[in-house]
């Protein structure tokens, strides 16, 4: 705020903090929460001077309930991402440790939930296909990139981003190995991706791993189809594009797969139906917790 957008606006003599007031409060959105609103989520903000900030705080006071006033934009900013560094860190390291508990023959989830029974000193963060949403994996390396004018590596994030990049290749081996084992190759396989959004129960496709899992499959010769009751028809995007429509779940469907691959746990699917009916079901979200011969963990 303070080195790119200060210096425009001041280009035409107006002065921050006396004839214009300059702000920064990062958005704060859990999309499918219905516990939380715009109103009673704290907003943070911080201006270029005291007189930037008491503006700030006058006009969201009106329509939050509790401003959480900073120093300054800088810190405003780094609060934010903190914010999503925090999750990409944290969901990079359960992601790397369900790859472990995999070859260890453990249920990471299992894993999770005994641990979440902890009254203290631990945080549950769950593993899955891969990031998706426009913050979590977008907005930490603007910390690297910013890094690296002061000289300063930022391993931990790299390395988070670098493990959470990798994982929708690992469960595309997950469904090779899956398909496999019931004595049927990739080439050609019938699979049904359930979930395309990049979390359960909304419509958002942005940086969805979903849509990186089905680009994989079909470059590996598979034939791809998709299911999301909030997501009717693919959409137009600007890296990725599927000519296709959702695919009604029912008996018919799923028995005609090869394999589902369940990579969005929406709320609206029918899990009994589709453990009763698929002949093949990998599952990256830990929504089966009971073992079966037709269910896979990646």
């Amino acid at each position: 705020t303070d080195e790119a957008l200060k210096p425009r606006v001041e280009r035409n003599g107006l002065r921050v903090g006396t004839d214009l007031f300059l702000v920064f409060s990062p958005e704060r959105e859990d999309p499918g929460n219905p516990n939380d609103s715009t109103r009673t989520i704290p907003k943070v903000l911080g201006g270029l001077t005291p007189a930037c900030t008491q503006v700030g705080q006058a006009l969201y006071g009106q329509v939050i309930d509790q401003v959480v006033t900073l120093s300054s934009t800088r810190a405003a900013e780094m609060t934010k991402l903190l914010e999503n560094i925090h999750r990409a860190v944290n969901i990079g390291l359960v992601n790397e440790l369900k790859i472990v508990c995999d070859r260890l023959g453990l249920d990471i989830h299992e894993v999770i939930r005994a641990a979440a029974t902890k009254p203290f000193g631990f945080t549950p963060y769950y593993p899955g296909p891969g990031l998706g949403g426009h913050c979590i994996p977008i907005d930490p390396f603007y910390l690297t990139w910013k890094a690296r004018e002061y000289g300063l590596s930022t391993r931990f994030i790299e390395l988070a981003g670098e493990v959470n990049t990798n994982m929708p290749q690992w469960v595309v081996s997950k469904v090779a190995d899956a398909l496999n084992d019931h004595g049927k190759p990739i080439k050609g396989a019938r699979i049904l991706v359930l979930g395309i959004a990049y979390k359960k129960n909304v419509d958002d496709m942005r940086e969805s791993p979903s849509v990186q899992l089905m680009e994989r499959l079909q470059a590996k010769g598979a034939t791809v189809s998709y299911s999301d009751p909030h997501v009717p028809v693919f959409p137009k995007m600007r890296e990725h594009h599927f000519d296709l429509s959702s695919v009604a779940l029912d008996a018919h469907s799923l028995a005609a797969a090869d394999c589902i691959l369940i990579a969005t746990d929406h709320a609206k699917f029918d899990y009994d139906l589709i453990k009763t009916h698929a002949p093949l079901i990998v599952d990256t979200r830990g929504v089966y917790q009971e073992p079966a011969a037709n269910i896979v963990k990646a």
